[in-house]
């Protein structure tokens, strides 16, 4: 019989991570974070701030704040409200414009960053699917597809079709993508994803029972392979369907496991700066 794990002791020398949502039960991250820091033998724990949208620039104040915070991460609804707290930007959360972690500096300045969508490539590597090169669609326009739409350009993918409900949105993207990525054909799609290596769902269509499918499922075919984001439920209704259509199926969760990896190494990034600005001569 397992043992069950002994809980991490907390002391006056542990780092603090943090997330920040609304609602904050659903959220994975602390989950994965702590794990992965557990196996580390790292002195430092995540844990959930449950902040709403009207108090989240006076939470963020105090944050700043918190010396033995080395930062946090950031998600619904805060992502794009966050950007206007930070004191600097990475490339990817400019051209996205939304921020899913903040690293906190030691003069308490906070640097934002956008991790989904390299997050994603990454679970798709891990998984021993390689993007560049490949015919991509991609369902959806919002923030997380936008961040998405970006890495999977940046990885190299010869072409790349978004569909969205509101095709302005998908045009809009399509027209910021090809100014910045000249290699890779871009094109507005319709709900029809067959002709493309890789179908990529970036809406939230499938977290709640008797959602749409994000694009026609009858057009898939065996030959493509089938991603989702969305980590809960594991098997969505597009997996489901990808499925039986004979399809390669790949799940949401390696987006997350990846992204916390990431996460960690940049927020313990921040501590070390933290603590050589901190070191006594």
């Amino acid at each position: 019989m397992n043992k069950p794990a002994q809980p991490h002791a907390i002391s006056g020398h542990t780092r603090l991570f943090a997330i920040v949502a609304e609602p904050i039960q659903h959220v994975k991250t602390p989950e994965e974070i702590n794990a992965l820091m557990a196996a580390r033998g790292d002195d430092r724990v995540m844990v959930p701030l449950h902040v709403s949208p009207d108090q989240l620039a006076d939470a963020v104040q105090g944050l700043r704040a918190m010396r033995n915070l080395d930062g946090f991460v950031v998600t619904v609804p805060h992502k794009g409200a966050i950007v206007h707290l930070c004191d600097s930007l990475s490339a990817a959360a400019q051209q996205v414009g939304a921020v899913n972690v903040v690293r906190r500096q030691a003069d308490g300045r906070l640097h934002g960053d956008m991790l989904d969508g390299v997050g994603f490539v990454a679970g798709l590597r891990r998984a021993a699917i390689e993007p560049a090169g490949m015919t991509v669609y991609l369902a959806g326009a919002g923030g997380a597809a936008q961040a998405i739409a970006f890495a999977l350009a940046e990885a190299g993918v010869a072409r790349l079709t978004i569909a969205n409900r509101t095709r302005d949105k998908a045009e809009h993207l399509v027209s910021r993508l090809a100014g910045l990525f000249p290699a890779v054909t871009f094109e507005v799609g319709s709900p029809d994803p067959s002709g493309h290596a890789l179908v990529v769902n970036a809406t939230s269509m499938g977290l709640r029972e008797g959602d749409d499918y994000p694009c026609d499922v009858a057009r898939l075919s065996r030959e493509q392979i089938v991603a989702e984001i969305i980590m809960q439920p594991e098997h969505t209704p597009l997996l489901k369907a990808a499925a039986e259509r004979g399809c390669r199926v790949h799940q949401g969760r390696p987006m997350l496991q990846c992204q916390v990896e990431l996460m960690a190494a940049a927020m313990s990034a921040a501590n070390e700066v933290g603590e050589a600005a901190h070191a006594k001569p």
